[in-house]
């Protein structure tokens, strides 16, 4: 799950009460659909910041609440409004996470890259713009065996 540390970043969420925050503003029907559909409490998920010096991977979080309406889109004054959806039809879900741990360093999106074992992978995969991306169980691993 990416965003941009600026936005809210790993620390961000480690701040948090119960050190847990809903992730909203996701306006991408694919991403979309992976949070409405594939992702489940306790499913974990790596914390990856965007659009920054250094890109990579910097932490684990956990689903915390399943999908459900993203309020954000309801709100006229919120950023991430749309006005096509609302609370009888919504066409925007978030979910829940919760902090799990910062890695020990960040796994650069350079390195990921370079490796091999991840040249399948969606997030190395060009024009890739999704915030939310699934990783497999064997990339889930080989990632960590990185850290």
């Amino acid at each position: 799950m990416k965003s941009e540390p600026e936005t809210f970043s790993i620390q961000d969420l480690y701040n948090k009460t119960h050190q847990t925050e809903h992730w909203d503003g996701v306006r991408n029907y694919q991403a979309r659909n992976m949070m409405r559909d594939d992702m489940k409490i306790g499913d974990q998920a790596f914390f990856y910041h965007s659009n920054c010096e250094e890109p990579g991977i910097v932490g684990i979080i956990e689903i915390a609440r399943e999908a459900y309406p993203d309020f954000s889109a309801f709100d006229p004054l919120n950023k991430h409004y749309d006005p096509k959806s609302n609370p009888d039809q919504p066409r925007w879900f978030m979910v829940d996470v919760k902090y799990k741990r910062t890695l020990s360093r960040t796994i650069t999106l350079k390195e990921l890259k370079q490796k091999t074992e991840l040249a399948d992978s969606a997030l190395i995969r060009p024009g890739n713009r999704l915030s939310i991306l699934p990783v497999t169980r064997t990339q889930w691993q080989f990632i960590l065996s990185l850290e």
